[in-house]
């Protein structure tokens, strides 16, 4: 939310969460693709609520993994994983996986349903997967996730240095882009 405020909040539009829709609650993510679950996840916000609605999916698509973990990255170590687990099952997965082996990219799939009307963007960062955390910023898998032209992992930017190049900053401009037109 804080990403689509600083993104979105010079337009004239108000953003709610769905801590202000408690009977929702959660929502499957059922799709085979982050656009599947982007979707999924919008359309029953819209459906509930009667409001225009937006919902995202991301995933880290780690090439040595032929694009795994993709839709799963949440849950890669488990369905209870913490953020520490995830790290610590790619970290270890990856060990002896060469540097020029290691490449990745994180991936943001943005869906917006209002009534019949559906809209999506998607914003992609590439990077690599290092073979220790620094850093200790952001969350996910930013420790790890090392972006070569700043020479930083996402967890040593701070918000606005992350908001400028990353997939969500990436996919919520493109977003924007498309909102702007409407308002």
């Amino acid at each position: 939310m804080e990403e689509m405020s600083a993104i979105l909040g010079h337009l004239s539009i108000e953003l709610l969460t769905l801590d202000e829709f408690h009977h929702i609650g959660d929502i499957p993510e059922t799709g085979d693709t982050l656009k599947d679950n982007a979707f999924i996840k919008a359309e029953t916000v819209q459906k509930l609520t009667g409001l225009p609605a937006l919902a995202d999916d991301t995933g880290l698509e780690v090439d040595a993994f032929n694009g795994a973990p993709g839709i799963y990255s949440a849950r890669y170590a488990g369905e209870d994983a913490t953020f520490d687990d995830n790290c610590q099952k790619m970290l270890k997965e990856l060990k002896g996986i060469p540097a020029e082996k290691r490449t990745a990219r994180f991936r943001t799939v943005i869906a917006f349903v209002n009534g019949g009307e559906k809209e999506w963007v998607e914003g992609v960062v590439e990077g690599q997967i290092l073979e220790e955390r620094r850093g200790s910023g952001g969350f996910g898998y930013d420790p790890i996730f090392y972006y070569p032209p700043l020479k930083k992992t996402f967890a040593e930017l701070d918000s606005v240095e992350k908001n400028s190049i990353s997939h969500r900053g990436k996919a919520l401009r493109n977003f924007c882009a498309i909102l702007e037109k409407r308002i």
